[in-house]
């Protein structure tokens, strides 16, 4: 994150003494990525955060493949995944390779324990509901449509706001999530001309200090299990921070969409950065306006990475028989494109209302046994199958209503 940010109180000089009011000194602490030269954050806090009771291995959180790994498309309804549980203890896994992750997860509970992911920083994206994320950096509430980004080793909690159902999507990734390069000048600070602004990026406001002991216990995901730590003290007891690590969020909503005169290729929509993959948001955004254009992508082969979508809108201009928190995953190796009849249909349309997350993987993805429930098996087959619905219907030179998507004015819903 190459933006400095401070709560509370910090000394003038780093590594200085900052005393307490009975004459003690604050601990110190540095958290950061890439040893000490990536971006970092000085933490002070009340009790020195090593304080630990006791300490066990929790639970395996090995994740088994699909023996069914046939090289086709495949599609897969969350809707009829598990629900209900923990924000971090109940996640079903999806998909996965060696630098990414996809989990499922529609949290019911709010943890009693605090959560620290040592392996992978985590982009939640927030399809369904609203609440605060506590960390060591402050508080910082989160709304439906946020990508949530927390950094590997942050400690911290979702707190939900019960009232509203919960749906998460969770990516994992081996290495650091940042803003796409292109997006940046050599200083770090988004260009003019990339699609969001450091104005977009909310970071943690106000920031609440605990000063108890106590048994409080935090739970480490690192050597692919879950780790149970217990300190004698709450561990929210920073009583001041600078840096430029520390837990942020974006807006899919804040995204300004890149439209041209001709159909704009994918990574117009890119967001994130990662090692080995991207995020990319698809938004509500004006159809390509050129004579004869045609909105609906072209079918095209990804000869090295897999596509994966999360449709957090039942529209998506290419797409027939998704719904709101359907997956598809189209794998490296085969083509794909617009199911029939979307592809004409796109011809004269002026706006979509579509809402999507994208996440290309540059290494093969490996589906989870887990998903099986959810999978709708006859996708590989819905471009044949749409296409002989089509030569079966009567010719009449236009496409059929079914085949158009629907479309709406533009909103500013956030």
């Amino acid at each position: 994150m190459p933006i400095y940010h401070t709560l509370g109180r910090v000394p003038q000089k780093r590594h200085t003494a900052m005393r307490r009011p009975d004459g003690g000194i604050y601990a110190e602490q540095l958290v950061g990525h890439e040893g000490f030269t990536g971006t970092s954050a000085l933490l002070y806090h009340v009790h020195p955060p090593t304080t630990v009771q006791s300490v066990r291995r929790l639970r395996e959180l090995a994740w088994e493949a699909d023996e069914d790994q046939t090289l086709k498309h495949r599609h897969w309804r969350t809707a009829a995944l598990p629900t209900g549980g923990s924000p971090t203890l109940d996640r079903t896994p999806m998909l996965f390779n060696a630098d990414i992750a996809m989990l499922h997860v529609a949290p019911d509970v709010n943890d009693a324990h605090f959560y620290r992911n040592a392996q992978a920083d985590e982009v939640v994206y927030v399809a369904k509901g609203r609440g605060v994320l506590e960390s060591q950096f402050g508080e910082l509430p989160y709304r439906e449509g946020d990508y949530v980004v927390i950094h590997r080793g942050i400690l911290h909690r979702w707190r939900l706001d019960l009232a509203v159902p919960h749906k998460l999507l969770v990516m994992e990734s081996r290495g650091h999530v940042r803003w796409p390069k292109r997006y940046r000048n050599e200083f770090g600070q988004l260009v003019e001309g990339a699609p969001y602004s450091e104005r977009d990026i909310r970071r943690p406001g106000e920031l609440v200090t605990h000063d108890e002991l106590g048994d409080f216990p935090i739970l480490i995901k690192q050597f692919d299990a879950l780790h149970e730590y217990v300190l004698d003290h709450h561990p929210l007891d920073v009583v001041g921070w600078d840096g430029y690590f520390y837990p942020w969020i974006f807006n899919i909503h804040d995204f300004e969409p890149i439209v041209g005169r001709v159909h704009q290729p994918p990574p117009v929509h890119q967001t994130f950065q990662g090692d080995g993959f991207v995020i990319c948001s698809f938004c509500p955004r004006p159809y390509d306006f050129g004579e004869g254009a045609i909105p609906a992508p072209y079918n095209h082969s990804n000869v090295d990475s897999d596509e994966v979508l999360f449709y957090a809108s039942e529209e998506f201009m290419s797409r027939k028989g998704i719904e709101f928190g359907s997956i598809t995953h189209h794998p490296d190796g085969i083509p794909h494109g617009p199911h029939p009849g979307r592809y004409e249909g796109s011809i004269g349309q002026k706006w979509t209302n579509e809402l999507a997350v994208m996440m290309d993987s540059f290494r093969p993805l490996k589906v989870a046994r887990a998903l099986r429930p959810a999978e709708d098996a006859a996708y590989h087959r819905s471009w044949i199958e749409a296409q002989h619905a089509r030569l079966a219907a009567p010719a009449n030179g236009a496409a059929l209503a079914s085949d158009r998507p629907a479309h709406a004015q533009p909103t500013t819903a956030h």
